[in-house]
């Protein structure tokens, strides 16, 4: 009986069991357990089990007492004696724990916590009346009942606050528009996978992180991602909104504060390094921090123990930090608005968050998440945005980011009644942001562009050509075209395949000298872009721009760019330059 009390996490189970053990040393119809509810006095079956077959079905029932009943019904758990006696009968507690429709034969006795009564166990015979061996094994059964009937007890109040923090959860995704807590980043496999491979880089390492990106481009999401993929993922991720801190509460912010005495508070209270202790300290728009949370901030960082405002005892924690900025922190630390010792120690990994229309292969999967969210709240239908819709969002210059994104698609999902997306209605306020279409609407001649530069293909195609002909068309090897263009040979066989470049024409050819080690091919392809760049001033799009002399797309070559590094604010001209508006961050912190 024992071994069946605490196999089972349900009560009923266990009690299943023990009964078929019963069934041939107890005359009883049936064996339950009935839990006091001090809170709504009253007493409820909450497990029941036949102990003989065709046994008439015992009802789960609930009785409901008063107060002299319940203060009866406490005095005599206390005193732990069984009763038995017939029901009803002379006994005033067996009338008072049986069920309420039951007649017959009644043994009952008190189940005990460690926090006083909390039940009774009951066998109930409808003809037979019991035994004294009968009521002294109901006396050996109440321990493993009472132990079998708190675990269920426990089971169920953590079962309980589960749904209910789960229903929390969901009511709080629900306000920030979210359908899980680490929500896939949109774009990681497009336009931010160059950004999610250095995040990748970083995650299991617990180093600082700076992220650089414009204002509502989604430096947050990128920290919740690097955080998920972390050791510290089950900790606490703590966001603090640096520029949101008054300068005379950055102490008691950061370190916390102890009750009464020099802080003069009323209560205690933990600081950021407290509350993700264990976890990930995410510090948004860190360039807002005033000099002197700078000062402690990087007291705490260097030492790893502070303490708080108005305490004595110095505490210690584990944090990660990132840290976050859409200003150019370099020029604040000449300045001498941002310490050059704090900047070193948060910008260990910096990561460069490009700007929405930067990576435009990232908004139809934006605008698809946005619709469907947007819609789902407002009448429980998802939406999809059309070619068309897509089309006009593909046009937009996205000076807000993805931010502005989302608020365009919330307000043309409102202005479309939840069923339809109005798009043009809801870029209708931000159409001078709008962008020339890709077509080209002032060609150059075909002799312009060949004065200026050649296609990325043919310079790759020239450069591959030259390569192979130096090796008399050998590709592998230490003497072989892909040891020349640092290559791997089966990613030069590719491009050889997709550039139509065929080997055969090259053997036989002797193999030229090699003086000196030739131009690797990612660097030759960065010489070529840098200097289509020269030639068209910086600019990458339009008639006039890079990626249509490289016979490019503008999304492509970009991301080029970035796998080279390249950035195309340094070849732009004063005049071309006077007519843009103010630099932007990410290329401030590139250059």
């Amino acid at each position: 009986m024992w071994r069946e009390a605490c196999r089972h996490l349900e009560l009923e189970q266990s009690l299943e069991r023990i009964a078929l053990l019963l069934t041939s040393h107890v005359v009883a119809d049936h064996l339950l357990v009935r839990q006091l509810d001090l809170v709504h006095s009253g007493l409820e079956t909450v497990a029941a089990a036949a102990c003989r077959a065709n046994a008439p079905a015992v009802a789960t029932t609930r009785t409901d007492l008063n107060n002299p009943a319940v203060q009866d019904l406490l005095a005599w758990c206390r005193d732990s004696v069984a009763a038995s006696g017939p029901v009803p009968g002379p006994d005033p507690i067996l009338a008072l724990v049986s069920p309420p429709e039951f007649r017959g034969e009644c043994v009952a006795a008190p189940l005990h916590a460690d926090e006083g009564p909390f039940g009774v166990l009951l066998l109930l015979s409808r003809k037979s009346p019991f035994r004294p061996a009968d009521r002294a094994l109901l006396a050996r059964l109440r321990e493993p009942i009472a132990i079998a009937l708190a675990n269920t007890a426990r089971v169920r109040e953590l079962k309980r606050l589960r749904e209910s923090l789960e229903a929390d959860k969901q009511a709080l995704l629900a306000k920030l528009g979210r359908y899980d807590v680490a929500d896939a980043v949109v774009g990681a496999d497009s336009g931010l996978r160059g950004v999610m491979d250095r995040v990748d880089h970083v995650a299991g390492s617990d180093v600082p992180v700076l992220i650089i990106g414009e204002t509502g481009s989604g430096k947050e999401v990128l920290a919740r991602a690097l955080h998920e993929r972390s050791r510290r993922a089950r900790s606490p991720l703590v966001r603090v909104n640096c520029g949101a801190v008054p300068p005379g509460l950055v102490d008691s912010e950061l370190l916390g504060h102890e009750r009464g005495g020099s802080s003069g508070t009323a209560a205690a209270r933990q600081g950021w390094f407290e509350r993700a202790d264990g976890g990930t300290l995410f510090l948004d728009d860190i360039g807002e921090l005033s000099l002197e949370g700078q000062v402690m901030l990087l007291r705490v960082l260097q030492g790893g123990t502070f303490q708080r405002v108005g305490g004595r005892q110095q505490l210690s924690v584990d944090v990660r930090i990132i840290a976050a900025t859409h200003r150019d922190l370099r020029a604040m630390v000449a300045q001498g608005t941002f310490r050059d010792d704090l900047w070193h120690r948060i910008s260990v990994f910096p990561i460069h968050l490009p700007p929405l229309r930067e990576r435009r292969e990232d908004i139809p999967g934006l605008a698809a998440h946005f619709a469907a969210r947007a819609a789902t709240r407002l009448v429980g239908v998802p939406l999809m945005p059309t070619a068309d819709d897509l089309d006009q969002l593909l046009r937009y210059d996205w000076p807000g980011n993805v931010r502005e994104l989302a608020a365009v698609i919330e307000r043309a999902a409102i202005l479309g009644a939840g069923r339809t997306l109005r798009i043009g209605a809801a870029l209708g306020a931000a159409a001078p942001h709008a962008v020339a279409p890709t077509a080209l609407t002032a060609p150059q001649t075909a002799q312009e562009v060949t004065a200026s530069t050649d296609t990325i293909d043919g310079a790759m195609r020239r450069h591959i050509e030259s390569a192979l002909q130096a090796t008399g068309g050998r590709i592998e090897g230490s003497q072989g075209a892909a040891r020349r263009l640092q290559i791997n040979p089966h990613t030069l066989r590719a491009r050889m395949r997709k550039l139509g470049i065929s080997r055969g024409s090259f053997r036989g050819m002797a193999p030229e000298p090699v003086d000196e080690p030739a131009l690797p091919l990612d660097a030759a392809m960065a010489n070529h872009i840098r200097r289509t760049l020269q030639a068209t001033a910086g600019r990458v799009e339009g008639p006039h721009g890079a990626a249509r002399r490289l016979n490019i797309n503008p999304h492509t070559l970009r991301a080029r760019m970035r796998k080279l590094g390249i950035v195309a604010a340094p070849f732009r001209t004063p005049a071309h330059a006077a007519g843009r508006a103010s630099p932007l961050p990410l290329e401030r912190a590139d250059d």
